[in-house]
């Protein structure tokens, strides 16, 4: 697969022209790197230095509660870009430990080159922007969904509100009576 058709997988690069996508494959440093099975590629509270896209095969995150009374760990798939959101801002760290399930393969770029792209291409700082902002709204919204009702009801609210992704499967380690 082309670089350009790798690039256009992920939102970061989509409506870009392809003089733009050229220019972007031509001058900006890519790190390619490939993981086995099992091998953690970035562990949470690690510092986010560089965009992890992966290019194919699946993965894990694992996420665990401040207070690390639960666990939720679920499955995501190529095309994926790894918490985006913690190469800026307050907090410049992973949150979630991603494990390799198979052999995976990852297109990394560095924070100074995002930077440098955000401010040449007016497209890739829009799609930047967006990505952004769909992930203030959707939190920003959760406050006023509707408080359910049942019992059955609060706990799918629980377990869809600390999920990355809303589909695939998830396993949650938690004791009954935290739930």
């Amino acid at each position: 697969m082309q670089l350009y058709d790798q690039l256009l997988q992920f939102p970061l690069f989509q409506g870009m022209s392809r003089d733009d996508l050229a220019q972007v494959a031509g001058h900006t440093k890519f790190g390619f790197m490939k993981c086995a099975a099992g091998q953690v590629i970035v562990g949470a509270d690690t510092p986010c230095t560089q965009l992890y896209f992966l290019l194919t095969g699946h993965i894990e995150a694992e996420t665990q509660a401040d207070d690390r009374s639960y666990t939720v760990k679920e499955q995501l798939w190529a095309p994926y870009l790894l918490q985006p959101e913690a190469i800026y801002g307050y907090h410049q760290r992973f949150t979630h430990t991603f494990k390799a399930l198979g052999e995976c393969s990852f297109m990394t770029i560095g924070k100074d080159e995002v930077t440098r792209l955000s401010q040449q291409f007016l497209v890739f700082r829009l799609n930047l922007i967006n990505l952004y902002a769909m992930q203030t709204q959707k939190l920003l919204r959760q406050y006023f969904r509707h408080h359910p009702d049942s019992l059955a009801e609060r706990i799918v609210r629980f377990l869809s509100q600390r999920c990355i992704y809303p589909a695939g499967p998830k396993m949650f380690y938690i004791l009954m009576t935290q739930l």
